[in-house]
């Protein structure tokens, strides 16, 4: 899968299963245009927008080798440790 347009601009706070105890303050495109290849290798175009568009860009990520850790700007002031219960 391939991000081919992105708009707009948001932070918002991620967390992963790959970083359990931690949350972080994140940049990412508020709209976005992914094409990839179907099961059928059949090329694929879908348009995503808020919390879809934000999922796409954390799992292609994964895809990629990144964690949401290495997109927070500051480790100082946008990390955080999640409560434990």
């Amino acid at each position: 899968p391939e991000i081919i347009e992105r708009e707009g601009d948001t932070v918002v706070r991620e967390g992963c299963m790959s970083v359990p105890e931690y949350t972080g303050n994140v940049n990412r495109a508020e709209q976005i245009v992914v094409q990839f290849l179907d099961q059928n290798g059949a090329l694929q175009v879908l348009r995503a927008d808020g919390f879809e568009a934000i999922a796409i860009q954390h799992e292609l990520d994964h895809l990629d080798g990144y964690l949401f850790l290495d997109r927070v700007s500051s480790l100082k002031t946008d990390l955080f440790r999640r409560k434990q219960k």
